[in-house]
């Protein structure tokens, strides 16, 4: 959908870079992805402790376990329909596909990595994505993939019963492949230090791109709306 936007003496094109659903699952993995690195650590090494009492009500570790269980599934349960989305969805992932033919361009990478540089000027790209943004989410969701089938891998081998056993079944070869279920916890963990060095490097980028080229980039995960100049002006 676009739209004119008349900014002084220019005119602009506003248009719908983010559907909904893209947005709504962008900040619903962003939580999920932040509250599994705090739950995770705590699991890791907990350090909370609760009063001595003889009644079993002090459950702290399973509390924060069955946070990071349930905010885990809504992280492969998006992950999953995203991937879906982006493929099939016809209108609201459009953008972000059109990004694919121009990462398989190398003259548009150089001409990114330029950019960022501070040596030359941002090419036309058509679509979501630069493709350094693309290959860097292409990564985060290769990274999504590896710490689910490994946490799902851990999810099996505590919980023995119901989907619990179910899963135990069906990845026991993630921990064939890792060595043991030690390794697969040490790659589980070592996998979330992908996330945290992701996010400031991501969280940078984005306001970069939106002071030195104000078109709505950084809101547009929010409103779904970025502007282009009207070259028919």
């Amino acid at each position: 959908m676009r739209e004119a936007v008349d900014s002084g003496n220019k005119e602009f094109k506003a248009y719908t870079e983010f559907s909904g659903l893209t947005r709504i699952f962008h900040w619903l993995r962003a939580l999920a992805i932040f509250s599994l690195i705090g739950t995770g650590f705590y699991i890791a090494l907990p350090f909370l402790s609760a009063s001595p009492s003889a009644t079993p009500i002090n459950f702290t570790q399973a509390y924060i376990r069955s946070i990071h269980i349930i905010f885990g599934f809504i992280l492969i349960g998006i992950s999953c329909f995203r991937l879906y989305l982006f493929f099939f969805d016809k209108q609201g992932s459009k953008e972000e596909r059109k990004s694919f033919v121009q990462f398989l361009q190398p003259q548009v990478w150089f001409s990114t990595i330029k950019t960022y540089f501070w040596i030359g000027k941002h090419p036309h790209i058509d679509g979501t994505y630069n493709p350094l943004q693309f290959a860097t989410y292409f990564m985060l969701g290769i990274l999504v993939l590896l710490i689910s089938l490994t946490g799902v891998a851990l999810y099996g081998n505590v919980y023995h019963s119901g989907l619990g056993g179910v899963l135990g079944v069906c990845f026991k070869w993630v921990e064939v492949v890792c060595g043991g279920l030690a390794n697969v916890r040490t790659i589980h963990h070592i996998l979330t230090w992908g996330f945290i060095l992701f996010i400031p490097v991501h969280i940078y980028f984005v306001i970069w791109n939106s002071i030195k080229y104000p078109n709505g980039g950084a809101d547009a995960i929010v409103s779904g709306i970025r502007y282009q100049k009207d070259l028919k002006v």
